[in-house]
């Protein structure tokens, strides 16, 4: 005989759920065999320990830091490496100057570059340079011929005649400085403390060549257009200008109104010097260091110029971060690096998982005494839930940097009673349908919609909760939402493509059918069920022999108006308030 639609849906559901948990297993398998990932989800500060870096700031003589710039290098801090995919970190003050990054396990040398990073971001106009031009500024960029390798300009050996009309105005150089270009060494710019020359006067720096040597020396003039102004930073591959990619990275920068003006007015000073190497060029300065400098192909009026150089995709990527989320108000650098011990230790851990062991055994125990073998539905169905939390936090650690903390810990423990209250409403909404006479099989369905509205509405609190903690919150606080967050939808999930299912089929067997003692479902103690004026209706479709017209159950829920009138009823006597016609 076919199958009715019930149970043919009950199997497609289930059908679906083992597709989810097979694709979770598959995807946290590739992670292990091919991408370094384990089959246990990393752990947070609070539990495994990790990396911590102290900065300093680095001060002009008579600077200091204002507890203003510390909060704004503190949020900017945390955003570059939240962008970098690490989570459950910890950036906070020390005394007056000093910032502290605690991070998890070990970072990357990518994610040590954002922290350390100041990203103070400059374009100067270039006044002199031994070297050709690489690179260019379009705004439809596309590769050129390096230009011809310029000779010094016979001015820049001598007294300045004249103040300097603009930015790359020769006049700039006075003999002195230009004998300084000529005897700087690019192995000490590391030294030179060229991050903290003044905006307004020229600068001697280099180029590093990609290698982390320093080859490419440049005499800059004053800052004209300053990292503040970007609006947005995004890193890609350059395309000429027919649109084919040429394979080189590069970062696409958006001016902000003022930034725009400032470029615009730049790049057309350059652009007339076209046929006037270095004069048609700029450098794009990142912490004192130069990271390109391009020559000048058109006027750019609309803001969005790009950086090209020798970027790879993470090294673009990591600059664009820096310029997204902002330049640090002042530059920092390394006071210290040291491993840290885990604040709470395994011994917390086993604590949590203690405690939610103890919850889970109470909800098991009230499930086995208030619903019978129904009740091992509930311990399945938490056991799948427990499956696929497991597999997607374990994923969510591999590809999204994702730690599990205390408060992601306390945030599943919770998540043991909104699953088991869904269950229960279910269950008690089935149980409603089998007072008001239904069979179990329309029980089940009809329990179902009413059930379902109810949970999603429950769910949805939660899960807006969550989404409002993970939006707002930081470190330990957002472990917990997500956390809290993934279980609420993980708990739909269950109910949907198992509770109910597993229901749909158990409902065509005689043990839970035909109402066992045993079953959880029995219509002879569920089944009555008050009908007005004391009378009771049993429940339809039940052997003649079997219906009762009133229970312990039905007692139970009868008020003593209720109790009464239904004991005078029975004594033959009529109701107090009531009223009938005479005989």
């Amino acid at each position: 005989m076919a199958r009715s639609t019930p149970v043919k849906k009950a199997w497609r559901s289930l059908v679906w759920l083992a597709v989810i948990i097979v694709g979770l297993v598959g995807l946290n398998a590739a992670g292990v065999l091919f991408s370094g990932a384990g089959w246990t989800p990393k752990l947070a500060l609070d539990l495994e320990g990790g990396t911590q870096i102290i900065l300093a700031p680095k001060l002009e003589s008579g600077q200091t830091v204002s507890t203003e710039q510390l909060d704004q290098a503190v949020a900017i801090i945390r955003q570059r490496i939240d962008a970098s995919g690490v989570s459950e970190s910890e950036i906070n003050t020390q005394g007056t100057q000093n910032i502290v990054v605690s991070i998890p396990g070990i970072p990357d040398d990518e994610t040590i570059a954002r922290i350390e990073s100041s990203a103070k971001l400059e374009f100067r106009p270039v006044i002199y340079t031994d070297v050709a031009a690489t690179s260019n500024v379009d705004p439809t960029p596309e590769a050129t011929d390096p230009a011809a390798t310029p000779t010094p300009t016979p001015s820049l050996a001598t007294t300045p005649t004249a103040s300097p009309t603009d930015a790359s105005d020769p006049n700039w150089v006075s003999p002195a400085l230009f004998a300084e270009y000529q005897d700087f060494d690019c192995s000490t710019l590391d030294v030179a403390q060229t991050n903290v020359a003044p905006t307004d006067q020229p600068l001697i720096t280099c180029e590093p060549d990609g290698a982390g040597n320093y080859t490419s020396k440049f005499l800059l003039g004053p800052v004209e257009v300053a990292g503040e102004t970007i609006s947005d930073a995004s890193s890609g591959l350059i395309a000429n200008s027919q649109g084919v990619s040429t394979g080189q990275w590069g970062v696409y920068i958006t001016f902000n109104d003022e930034g725009t003006a400032q470029f615009a007015k730049v790049t057309t000073r350059l652009f007339g010097f076209a046929e006037s190497d270095p004069r048609n060029r700029f450098a794009i300065v990142l912490d004192g260091k130069v990271i390109s400098a391009p020559t000048t192909q058109g006027i750019i009026t609309d803001g969005k110029p790009q950086i090209s150089g020798s970027f790879t995709q993470q090294s673009a990527k990591t600059l664009a971060d820096q310029l997204k989320f902002g330049a640090l108000p002042i530059g920092f650098e390394v006071q210290s690096r040291d491993t840290i011990s885990a604040t709470l230790g395994s011994s917390q851990l086993l604590s949590g998982l203690l405690a939610g062991a103890i919850g889970l055994i109470l909800v098991v125990l009230y499930s086995l005494i208030q619903y019978r073998t129904l009740g091992f539905v509930t311990i399945a169905s938490l056991v799948v839930a427990a499956t696929l939390t497991y597999l997607v936090v374990t994923l969510l650690s591999w590809r999204e940097g994702y730690r599990l903390s205390l408060a992601g810990v306390a945030g599943l423990i919770v998540a043991i009673g909104i699953t088991a209250d869904s269950f229960i409403v279910y269950f008690e909404r089935i149980r409603d349908e089998l007072r008001d006479g239904r069979g179990l099989d329309s029980a089940v369905e009809a329990g179902w919609k009413r059930a379902i509205r109810t949970i999603l509405a429950s769910d949805a609190v939660n899960f807006l909760a969550a989404g409002i903690l993970v939006a707002l919150a930081v470190g330990n606080v957002r472990g917990f939402a997500l956390t809290l967050g993934i279980t609420t939808i993980i708990d739909l999930v269950v109910v949907a493509l198992f509770t109910h299912p597993i229901l749909q089929l158990l409902a065509r067997t005689r043990f839970f059918g035909e109402g066992h003692p045993l079953s959880g479902l029995d219509s002879r103690a569920l089944g009555a069920v008050y009908r007005g004026r004391a009378q009771f209706r049993a429940p339809v479709g039940i052997p003649s022999s079997k219906q009762v017209t009133s229970s312990r159950e039905a007692a139970k829920r009868q008020t003593i108006a209720e109790r009464k009138a239904a004991e005078a009823e029975a004594a033959g006597r009529k109701p107090v308030g009531t009223k009938g016609k005479d005989s």
